[in-house]
């Protein structure tokens, strides 16, 4: 059992001195992910408004959507932007019970935004396959509310991996860092589709 133990160690003394003097592009690629992501909910977005420009939607295939809840919604988003951020700092600063607090407040907060977008898609006047505005809002909700879930699933993560002895330290925040990135990310694509379905 010592001999594992020390084989296991030599392996990854060995793996680290490999990558000593190596740029870390781990979030890099995680940008460059996101910028792909981006690309797939412009296509949603140039889609939806070079329909409503180049051919009008008739009488009766939009609806006058609530502004109430969305907004509300939009300010839960905006809110755990902020908030994941003191994580990150408490992070850094190796204060890790409101690191780990502030994490638990933004899931909380992302979960909030899905549960509210659950009662607005029950309190719809339409259906998903009423007309194409109908399965447009749907779609591009429907998707963004994907990628929030999957936000939280990742928050939950990091607050798991940032408890005494796991992966996530001042010294190694990088899965912070990362789902950080991402949560900015999701919580700016919601901006645009707040602004495009609600507002326009």
């Amino acid at each position: 059992m010592t001999s594992l133990a020390t084989s296991t160690s030599a392996a990854e003394a060995v793996t680290a001195e490999a990558h000593e003097g190596h740029a870390d592009l781990r979030l890099f690629g995680l940008a460059t992910f996101l910028v792909a992501d981006g690309m797939t909910f412009a296509g949603f977005f140039a889609a939806y408004l070079t329909f409503r420009a180049v051919n009008p939607l008739p009488t009766g295939s939009t609806y006058e959507l609530e502004l109430l809840l969305p907004s509300i919604n939009t300010m839960l988003l905006l809110v755990s932007s902020y908030t994941f951020h003191r994580s990150g700092r408490n992070l850094l600063l190796g204060q890790m019970g409101p690191c780990r607090a502030w994490l638990l407040l933004t899931a909380g907060l992302g979960a909030a935004f899905l549960a509210g977008q659950m009662v607005e898609y029950f309190t719809l006047p339409f259906g998903l396959t009423d007309n194409l505005f109908a399965s447009t809002f749907y779609a591009l909700t429907g998707f963004h509310g994907l990628h929030v879930t999957l936000g939280v699933i990742c928050i939950l993560l990091v607050w798991f991996q940032t408890r005494n002895g796991g992966r996530v330290t001042s010294a190694a925040p990088f899965g912070l860092e990362a789902a950080e990135l991402y949560w900015h990310f999701v919580d700016g694509i919601w901006v645009v589709l707040y602004g495009i379905l609600y507002l326009l």
